[in-house]
């Protein structure tokens, strides 16, 4: 079983940058891929960014350019270093690990740009 804590959500005025965290434990082995997704009141939830386990990205078109997804292999860490906020971005991010059984996902943890 894999278990995702997210952290570093909160209010950032646009243009600002914000660096979210996942922690991840349990049965790393099982993991192929690590992603961040985010929902929006009222809207789907959607991919943001994703990273295999040889470290392939991709994004969505939205976040190109701005977002950075990374991972720390030694520490269990998967991040998403969010720049040139926008206030489109204002969303609950959730940190997704895609296992050989199918997903697991964080509890979530909102993002809201605003001035």
């Amino acid at each position: 079983q894999v278990q995702l804590v997210e952290s570093g959500g909160g209010l950032v005025q646009p243009g600002g940058s914000l660096r979210l965290s996942c922690a991840t434990s349990g049965s790393m082995f099982s993991i192929v891929a690590m992603g961040w997704y985010r929902q929006a009141p009222g809207k789907r939830r959607t991919l943001v960014a994703r990273i295999t386990s040889v470290a392939t990205t991709n994004y969505a078109d939205s976040v190109k350019g701005r977002f950075t997804i990374s991972r720390d292999n030694a520490k269990n860490m998967v991040y998403l270093q969010m720049n040139s906020l926008k206030p489109e971005d204002t969303a609950v991010y959730y940190c997704n690990a895609q296992i050989d059984s199918g997903f697991v996902w964080g509890q979530g943890t909102q993002v809201t740009v605003s001035s």
